[in-house]
Formats: structure tokens, C-alpha cells, sequence
């Protein structure tokens, strides 16, 4: 028989964040700090408006790029937040998930050979999804003495004749990095000197610790260069609802929705009520859980600091990045042995490009009281390694 798998699929390495999940969900007493996902119940009055969509027999489709008032209000949420106006008819696509808008967006704007920059440490779906649009992954290493932000430096040297997007993965999963006015200030200047388009996945942006998030598309003539992706999943803990979202010029916009229609229909159709509750009246939910991620923030810097375990201090997400490198160990082997000594699951650096290696990632998506005893257990681990050295 032929090869029925497309060579680039097989190719295609799985995702280092869920190999470690797997092994946990099936060991007893052990506490994983590896997967992003909030540990807060989705509130009630968004509940129950995704529950009384379904008695009202709200169940049918919805228009392809999604309701027209939740277009509306996602509108109103971007310019009351984060000062930038769009139309909410034309301008918004209601996704499964921020990852569908990542995926449908590369997809629609590239062409086979176009390149697209991606900073790493990043989100793990960037890559895949660039090869599987038949474009070309040009890494940026993200460095630790910069604070894992993307320098103008650093873009300029990477872009060639075939750049066509840039991917800006702020606030950042794994490193917690943020990117402020001045720095996005920075790398403008070079956006445009190359006529980029720009991808900037803020699905973290409410959760930001250090002052209000910027957005790139706020800058001078950004706006109409930019696909905006954000959702529900991280701010009003909504994962398992499955709402995305992006926002962009009309022209890619409409693009966009076409491969959507293809291969989605629409997104869910009671999420989609859900969220528009969410924006409504959401505002107080969102600060609440950001000021109990901040607190657990706060532990992990002040515990890591006590241990001696070297760590930046991120200012977004829900993730902390420490440094292992003084272990003499590569960071899938301090994840597996940390595991397996001491039944905490952390995600090797690795996991998020290659110039992770060195580092782990740590969510404090967790309650304060498995923070503590997890690393109580990272702690004699540490120590026990260092009596060996």
C-alpha cells in the first residue's frame, strides 16, 4: 500500500506539554504544574447564561464568522480596553478557540515559501500550523538577559525577502514575558521598514501584571497590519467552551471566514451566549482571578529566591520560566527525574523550541496550597541535588 500519511504531518513531533500530563493523570498523589489551564470554575452567571441559551433552544447555527452582537460587544470590550476601534461586522471572525484563528489565519494570508518569524520560547501550535499553511518557520531565540522580549535587533536580523509574517506571542506562554509600549514602539519601526503583517496572540492580555497591556494594533498604522487573536479560554476560564476570536482588516477578515465555513460551520452556539455575558458583565471576575495569579505569582518569585533557584520575573500569563542550568541536566531529564523522585509534574523548556533548553515551565494556574506543597517537593529535589554536586 502507499504511504497514506502526508510526509509533513508525519514529520510533525507531539506536543511536549501533554506527554507529561499523560504520565500524571495516571500517578497517584502527584501534582502537575504543567498544564495552562485555570484552576477557577467558569463564574456562575456566565454558566448560566450558556445553560439558558440551551432551554431557550438556542441550538441551531449561527452566521459563520458568529452572532452579530457578540461581534458587537467583543468590538466594544477591544476599545474600552485597549483603545482600538473596530467595526464588529466585517472586522471580527468568532473562532473554535484561539487556535482556529492562529491556524485559519496563517493559512489564509500565506503562500508556499513565504516566511513567517516566530520568537521562541512560544506557544507550541506556531510551527505546525506555519508548515501545515505551507509557509517556512524562521526562529527567533527569545534570551534570558533580555527578559524574553522580542528586540528590533533581534527581528532585523532574521528577516529576508520572503518575511511575510510576524508572530508576537505576548503576554507569553511558557516565559510569562510581557511586551511594553516602548519595546512594541521598537519593533514597529521595523514592521514597517519590511512591510510586515503581524499575528499578535494576546489570549493572556487581561493578565497582566505590571501596568494595562498594550496591544501592537493601538500603534500608528498597525491597525490595518495586524490579525488580533484573543478568547475566553484564559481570562474568564472558559477552556472547555472552546471561543476564540480575531480581528483584522476586512480583506483577511473575509478570508479567513471562508476557510472557517469549509471546515468549522461556526463556533458553539451556547458558548458563544456564554460570552457575551462574559464581556457584559465578566469585568469583575477577570480581576478577581488575576489578583489570586498574582499572589501565587508572587510565592513562586519569593520561594524561588529563597532556594537559590535563578528565575526572571515575568510580568503576564500564568507561568513562571526558572533556570536549571546549573544542574548539568537537560531539561527533559529534570522534568522526567523530578517527576519520578518527586511526583511534580513541571514542562520541560524545551517543549517551546529548542532555545528552551535550560529552563522549565511552571503554571500557577494552581491554588496556592498545591503551590506550597509542590515546592516543598521541588525544593528537597534541589537540595538533594546540590549535596550530590
Amino acid at each position: 500500500m502507499r504511504e497514506p500519511i502526508a510526509k509533513k504531518v508525519s514529520e510533525m513531533k507531539p506536543s511536549g506539554i501533554r506527554k507529561f500530563f499523560d504520565i500524571v493523570s495516571e500517578m497517584k498523589d502527584a501534582i502537575s504544574l504543567g498544564v495552562g489551564e485555570p484552576d477557577f470554575d467558569t463564574p456562575w452567571h456566565i454558566r448560566d447564561e450558556g445553560i439558558y441559551s440551551l432551554e431557550k433552544g438556542r441550538t441551531f447555527y449561527t452566521s459563520n464568522s458568529g452572532l452579530k452582537e457578540l461581534r458587537h460587544e467583543i468590538c466594544e470590550y477591544i476599545r474600552r480596553h485597549y483603545n482600538v476601534n473596530y467595526t464588529g461586522e466585517k472586522d471580527v471572525l468568532i473562532t473554535v478557540g484561539g487556535s482556529e484563528a492562529i491556524d485559519i489565519g496563517l493559512r489564509a494570508v500565506l503562500d508556499p515559501g513565504d516566511e513567517v518569524v516566530i520568537p521562541q520560547p512560544s506557544y507550541v501550535s506556531y510551527e505546525p500550523c506555519t508548515i501545515m499553511a505551507g509557509g517556512v518557520p524562521v526562529i527567533v531565540e527569545l534570551k534570558e538577559e533580555n527578559e524574553f522580549r522580542l528586540t528590533a535587533d533581534d527581528l532585523e536580523k532574521v528577516i529576508t525577502p520572503r518575511t511575510k509574517v510576524l508572530i508576537l506571542p505576548f503576554p507569553n506562554n511558557p516565559t510569562g514575558a510581557i511586551m511594553e509600549r516602548s519595546d512594541l514602539e521598537s519593533i514597529r519601526e521595523v514592521i514597517l521598514k519590511h512591510d510586515l503583517l503581524v499575528m499578535s496572540d494576546e489570549i493572556y492580555s487581561e493578565l497582566s501584571y505590571k501596568g494595562d497591556h498594550v496591544t501592537i494594533a493601538s500603534l500608528p498604522d498597525m491597525q490595518e497590519r495586524t490579525i488580533l487573536i484573543n478568547g475566553f479560554s484564559k481570562a474568564f476560564a472558559m477552556t472547555g467552551w472552546r471561543l476564540g476570536y480575531a480581528l483584522g482588516p476586512q480583506r483577511i477578515i473575509e478570508q479567513m471566514t471562508k476557510i472557517h465555513q469549509y471546515c468549522i460551520m461556526c463556533a458553539p452556539t451556547n458558548s458563544q451566549y456564554a460570552a457575551l455575558e462574559a464581556l457584559r458583565h465578566g469585568d469583575q471576575d477577570v480581576a478577581q482571578m488575576k489578583e489570586a495569579y498574582n499572589e501565587r505569582r508572587r510565592f513562586l518569585m519569593h520561594e524561588f529566591h529563597r532556594i537559590g533557584l535563578k528565575c526572571f520575573e515575568p510580568y503576564g500569563a500564568f507561568y513562571v520560566f526558572p533556570s536549571i542550568k546549573e544542574f548539568g541536566m537537560t531539561s527533559d531529564e529534570f522534568a522526567v527525574k523530578l517527576l519520578e523522585a518527586k511526583k511534580v509534574a513541571v514542562v520541560p523548556g524545551t517543549a517551546f523550541g529548542s532555545c528552551g533548553e535550560g529552563f522549565l515551565r511552571i503554571s500557577y494556574a494552581y491554588s496556592i496550597e498545591n503551590l506550597k506543597i509542590a515546592l516543598e517537593r521541588i525544593e528537597e529535589f534541589i537540595m538533594e541535588l546540590r549535596g550530590r554536586a
